[in-house]
């Protein structure tokens, strides 16, 4: 029985979006980064954010990254980074759902996403099975059958029968996990077997 592993690493597509009661529209609207740090130097204090407008006025939002922080406790790499609105840096802080949510409350998450497929082990067209490991770089509300669906280009429909068929296995969420949002680490073994099902 020979195995194809490969990884998948998922990114968010479009970076989530913090829902902020915008004073100019005057109702809660989408707000989306706009790829640069303010900086704030008050003595020896600093204030960092990260700038967001408002999707419809440019009303502009400020998401705290560092707050009242003395000079001499940021590494001078990360605030040379910062000041010069450094493109990764800011990606890693615009895609940070969870600390977005805990800031804002609510946010706007997009399903799309880009993967990026490494072969680990095995060889393409002589497995019996496929084995794909999943990481995630940023939170997503999308699905792992519409994933699997648009990555594989097998139907929904035809998942659900590999799943009934018990072609599909899941760890560790079990077979409740081809209905839920993505979850870093998840692992993903299909049984190429029986090949009308594809």
């Amino acid at each position: 029985m020979s195995t194809l592993c490969i990884r998948w690493t998922i990114a968010p597509a479009i970076a989530p979006r913090p829902l902020i009661n915008c004073n100019r529209c005057g109702g809660l609207k989408p707000y989306q980064c706009c790829g640069k740090f303010r900086v704030n130097a008050n003595g020896k204090r600093i204030d960092v954010w990260l700038i967001y407008r408002c999707v419809d006025c440019d009303n502009s939002w400020n998401f705290a990254i560092l707050e009242r922080r003395n000079r001499r406790d940021i590494e001078p790499a990360l605030l040379a980074a910062l000041e010069s609105n450094d493109p990764d840096l800011v990606r890693r802080h615009a895609f940070d759902g969870a600390m977005l949510r805990g800031r804002a409350g609510r946010i706007e998450e997009s399903p799309g996403v880009t993967a990026r497929k490494e072969l680990l082990d095995g060889e393409p067209g002589r497995a019996t099975a496929l084995e794909l490991e999943l990481r995630l770089e940023g939170t997503t509300p999308l699905r792992l059958d519409r994933l699997l669906a648009g990555e594989l280009g097998l139907s929904r429909s035809r998942l659900q029968a590999l799943d009934n068929r018990r072609r599909l296995t899941f760890e560790p969420d079990g077979a409740k996990a081809l209905r839920k949002p993505l979850r870093n680490g998840l692992a993903v073994r299909i049984d190429l077997a029986d090949r009308s099902l594809f």
